[in-house]
């Protein structure tokens, strides 16, 4: 845990056809064959974080950790959602179903939180109570539990744009989805939260908002994609301190992402400024992060796979027989 070398901040693999590099995930397209009418995606997750539509720093197993979070709530939630898994041939990568992705990002949220652009927090402290959809009551405290869980659609940027907020009546108007199609992942949505909630407070958690993406298959159904309560699309809080910090006015003790994202922010505008080199120890700090969360909501302990001269020779490995596909 302490070789800053052994990261995966890249998986371009030229024998693999139909690349696509997004801000975390390296993937290919492998064309349609009988079994597999739509093809398949190659899923590799690197150890690159990325907040603010950008790219901080590469974190040591953090793809790893990603890939066995989302493949042990992938398990978990079959019943709920059907998901596009077909093998795990590395632990960084998913061989799944390709999947035509519905283009909005279904943001599942329980509490008042986040420190982005576009979280209710953030909204709210501006003054604005109508948001996505609902209107929220007044006098809520900063990280305090809504109601009830809320769905905060947004628009999913496939350019690498930014994602935009939206209601159900504007995804209607824009015609991203069917009626039938948002009823669905909303019941869907709200259901895997659920799952999730109840499971991660059997473990002393509480998870606080996460994003879905779904997509159709050939057959129009629906299936989970992408990932599941990782600690990438989801916000945990340990529950054992999470009355204190209400009370105090203080941020929760988490386990996701904001760690860094607020050194980021304490040092400058991660909007518009250069993001200033992280430091060595925020780097491995944030990778303990990353396998305490992993121990934490799976119940099991993190083994990293240390095999091959380093994890991009391990999945050209594991992947070799995809090349000639």
């Amino acid at each position: 845990m302490t070789d800053l070398s052994r990261v995966l901040d890249h998986a371009h693999i030229a024998e693999l056809p139909n690349p696509y590099f997004g801000k975390v995930r390296d993937c290919y397209d492998l064309p349609p064959d009988a079994d597999h009418p739509q093809g398949r995606r190659i899923l590799i997750s690197s150890d690159r974080i990325s907040a603010f539509d950008r790219i901080l720093a590469a974190i040591p197993f953090k793809g790893q950790v990603l890939t066995q979070t989302a493949r042990y709530w992938f398990d978990l939630t079959a019943d709920i959602c059907p998901n596009h898994v077909l093998a795990y041939p590395d632990p960084n990568v998913v061989i799944g179903q390709r999947l035509t992705i519905l283009p909005v990002e279904i943001v599942v949220r329980g509490y008042l939180a986040g420190s982005t652009g576009t979280s209710i927090l953030t909204l709210y402290k501006q003054g604005q109570r109508q948001m996505y959809g609902h209107v929220l009551p007044d006098g809520l405290a900063d990280n305090q539990a809504l109601p009830a869980p809320i769905i905060t659609p947004t628009s999913k940027a496939f350019d690498g744009g930014h994602d935009e907020p939206l209601t159900a009546a504007d995804i209607m108007a824009q015609g991203l989805l069917t009626p039938a199609q948002w009823d669905e992942v909303s019941v869907k949505a709200l259901a895997l939260f659920a799952r999730g909630q109840q499971v991660a407070a059997e473990r002393g958690l509480i998870l606080v908002d996460t994003k879905y993406e779904f997509g159709i298959d050939a057959a129009g159904t629906i299936l989970l994609a992408d990932e599941i309560h990782t600690p990438d699309s989801s916000r945990y809080w340990r529950a054992d301190g999470y009355a204190q910090a209400l009370a105090d006015g203080t941020r929760p003790p988490s386990f996701d992402k904001d760690v860094i994202r607020s050194w980021v922010t304490a040092r400058c505008d991660p909007y518009s400024d250069p993001i200033p080199a992280i430091p060595a120890a925020m780097i491995l700090a944030t990778a303990q992060v990353y396998v305490d969360a992993f121990q934490a909501i799976t119940g099991q302990p993190f083994a990293p796979d240390t095999s091959g001269a380093t994890p991009l020779d391990r999945i050209r490995t594991n992947l070799a027989p995809y090349f000639s596909v």
